[in-house]
């Protein structure tokens, strides 16, 4: 089975040396949507409002056969006073 590279780019760059064993590139494809949901769930850096994250697949060789960005985009709302 082929072994496929995440990097993932969220406030630098994160490249991964190790690399993750599995049946093809529709499960990496999977693997790197799941990845971004975790790391977004996880590193939203506090009080921001404004955060991208990127993931890109490698395979064996280097190539890139993915690549995915998430961004988040939050807008605070006031409450508006009536008189």
């Amino acid at each position: 089975m082929p072994r496929y590279f995440f990097d993932v780019h969220d406030s630098g760059p994160q490249f991964d040396d190790r690399g993750t064993v599995l049946a093809g590139p529709d499960e990496a494809c999977a693997k790197a949507k799941s990845l971004l949901a975790s790391i977004a769930h996880e590193d939203i850096p506090k009080g921001a409002d404004q955060h991208t994250f990127m993931a890109q697949v490698r395979d064996e060789d280097g190539n890139s056969i993915y690549a995915a960005t998430l961004t988040y985009s939050g807008i605070r709302s006031q409450r508006q006073r009536h008189p």
